[in-house]
C-alpha cells in the first residue's frame, strides 16, 4: 500500500449476498435476478428480502423500546465525523475493565475491533461465539455518555448474554448502535466516519454503509498482513 493510499476512504461494510449469515430467527437473506441479459431479457433487476438487521445496520430506538424513535430519526451528526476504533484483547467479551483504559469521553463515536473481524465474516453460517459487549461494559458506555457504539458482528450483546437488556441500556441512553461491521481492515486510531442507514420510515433498523478515513499515520492493515 502507498502512503497516499493511506488516506483514502476504507469501507468496513459487509457485502450483501444471497444466503449469507443472518440472526438466526431473523428472515434470511434472498437476493436472486429476476430479470436476465443474460436469460434475453432487455435489463437485469434484483430482488432483495431481508431482515432490517442484517449483514451492516444499525439499531433504532424503538427496536426494544415501544414507542420510541424510528431509525429515520437519527440525527446525521450522530454517525457523521470524527470516530475511535479500539481494538479489544478480550477473547470472549468487551469488558468495562478493558473500556476503563481507554478513557472513553462523552459525545465520542466509538467502534470496536475484536476477533468478529478476522473471524466470523468468514464463516457460511452463523457464529454464535462472537464477541459482544457484556452488561457492565454497556453500563459503562452509558454513563460516560458516548454518542455512538459500533460493533463488528451482529449484535452488540452476545447470543448467550441477555442481548435484550444490553441493547436497552444503550437505547436508553440515548446510543445510535452500529452492528456488523468488518473492522479487519483498519487498526486502532482516530478515523472520519460516514455511516448512513436507510431511511425507512419508523424502522427498528436499516441496512448501513459505513466507511472510515484515517486522521493519522498506519492505521490501515495491509493486504500481506490482513487475515
Amino acid at each position: 500500500m502507498t502512503p497516499a493510499e493511506v488516506t483514502d476512504w476504507i469501507d468496513v461494510s459487509v457485502t450483501v449476498r444471497h444466503g449469507m449469515p443472518h440472526w438466526p430467527d431473523n428472515p434470511p437473506i434472498v437476493l436472486q435476478r429476476v430479470l436476465d441479459t443474460g436469460r434475453g431479457d432487455v435489463c437485469n433487476v434484483s430482488h432483495l428480502a431481508m431482515g432490517v438487521h442484517s449483514g451492516t445496520h444499525m439499531d433504532g430506538p424503538v427496536h426494544f423500546i415501544h414507542g420510541a424513535a424510528g431509525l429515520d430519526e437519527m440525527p446525521l451528526t450522530a454517525t457523521m465525523g470524527e470516530a475511535r476504533v479500539i481494538e479489544i484483547e478480550h477473547p470472549r467479551e468487551i469488558t468495562a475493565g478493558e473500556l476503563g483504559k481507554h478513557r472513553l469521553q462523552a459525545g465520542e463515536r466509538v467502534l470496536f475491533r475484536t476477533s468478529n473481524s478476522a473471524r466470523c465474516w468468514h464463516a457460511d453460517s452463523f457464529v454464535e461465539d462472537f464477541v459482544g459487549l457484556s452488561e457492565q461494559a454497556a453500563v459503562h458506555l452509558a454513563e460516560t455518555g458516548v454518542r455512538t457504539v459500533g460493533v463488528d458482528y451482529l449484535s452488540v450483546g452476545g447470543y448467550h448474554a441477555d442481548g435484550a437488556r444490553i441493547h436497552k441500556i444503550l437505547l436508553q441512553a440515548g446510543i445510535w448502535i452500529i452492528e456488523g461491521l468488518d473492522l479487519s481492515p483498519v487498526t486502532g486510531g482516530q478515523y472520519e466516519m460516514i455511516c448512513l442507514p436507510v431511511k425507512l420510515h419508523g424502522s427498528d433498523g436499516a441496512p448501513a454503509r459505513a466507511i472510515l478515513r484515517p486522521m493519522g499515520p498506519s492505521q490501515v492493515v495491509s493486504a500481506e498482513a490482513a487475515p
